[in-house]
């Protein structure tokens, strides 16, 4: 079909390509707010989760702390500024990836990579990584299960039936029941969440993005577009985030058969996650108000950013997929 591509291909080039919405000036940021950019607290959160690795691995030399899809290094500079002459944070090894070029303000002690290191001992991180890693769209029609293919305009229309890896992978993870419903095939969410666990020798790697499991699978997929904080239709020509959400329960099963494999699985909502993290929406005492003015205000406001961090109908319902491998899960993100 003349000018249309498979959703994978137009979302690769309209993405990463050249002029691609995430190598523009700005980055996500520009566009639409990740709990990185909606507070701190966020930061303190990853801080207090490298503890816990930090003390799963032994206190090693090196912790490597891996930014996957750190957009502009918002969340390692951070993490960073927090630990500042902090005896952790001289053995932190902090490592942004991403494909855009190194931003003039990153710390110096961030290295920054276009993919991830291996034999990394620490915490991989990849908040919001997923959803925009391209993915196909499949539609079942009265012929059966066809490819949604895209124009540069965002106009659709139906190619051929799936390949038999994508036909294989609908079938375990998002079978289609009734005519008209769509879904978004995986696979190379899949391999990309095996190759960045695999990359981890020892210690925890966690995906954070919006997503859904088999037992409740959007019927009509959830393919969209944002731009300057709207959501748009998803027009793959460069001026607009394309993203979907996560099946990540078929990421999970990937990462085990990774080398090395995870070990362990968790998966828990982001407002679980943070308040095993201590970031709880708890209103300081009223008696502080006169005791110390400022500080009940500054108090009222970090309730206000906990909050937005953890809404369940919002940031707080987030999927937290959180793997190890070669440590104990003992002791990482428990009550």
């Amino acid at each position: 079909m003349d000018g249309y591509l498979p959703w994978s291909e137009a979302m690769d080039r309209a993405l990463y390509g050249p002029g691609g919405f995430y190598l523009g000036p700005g980055g996500p940021a520009a566009h639409f707010r990740t709990s990185v950019h909606a507070s701190d607290l966020f930061a303190t959160a990853v801080v207090r989760l490298l503890r816990e690795v930090d003390e799963a691995l032994g206190a090693p030399a090196d912790l490597a702390f891996v930014d996957l899809a750190a957009g502009r290094g918002e969340l390692v500079s951070a993490v960073v500024a927090q630990l500042d002459g902090d005896p952790l944070g001289r053995r932190l090894r902090p490592v942004a990836v991403d494909l855009a070029a190194r931003p003039a303000e990153l710390p110096a002690p961030v290295g920054w990579l276009g993919e991830a290191p291996g034999g990394v001992t620490g915490l991989l991180l990849a908040n919001e990584f997923l959803d925009n890693v391209p993915c196909d769209l499949v539609e079942l029609t009265e012929d059966g299960p066809r490819q949604v293919f895209v124009g540069p305009d965002g106009t659709e229309r139906l190619g051929p039936a799936p390949e038999s890896d994508q036909q294989a992978w609908l079938d375990a993870w998002w079978p289609l029941a009734e005519v008209g419903e769509r879904a978004e095939v995986g696979l190379r969410r899949d391999a990309a969440w095996r190759a960045a666990v695999g990359s981890v020798t020892r210690g925890v790697a966690v995906a954070i993005d919006y997503s859904h499991t088999r037992a409740a699978r959007p019927p009509y997929g959830t393919l969209t577009g944002y731009a300057h904080g709207r959501q748009v239709q998803p027009v793959p020509d460069g001026t607009c985030d394309i993203t979907a959400h996560v099946a990540l329960d078929s990421c999970a099963q990937a990462a085990r058969t990774a080398q090395p494999p995870a070990s362990w699985t968790m998966l828990l909502t982001q407002r679980q996650a943070l308040r095993r993290l201590g970031v709880a929406a708890e209103r300081p005492e009223h008696a502080m108000a006169s005791r110390d003015p400022r500080g009940y205000l500054r108090a009222l406001a970090r309730v206000g950013q906990a909050a937005e961090l953890t809404a369940a109908e919002g940031l707080g319902g987030f999927g937290w997929l959180v793997q190890g491998a070669g440590v104990a899960s003992s002791g990482i993100l428990r009550d």
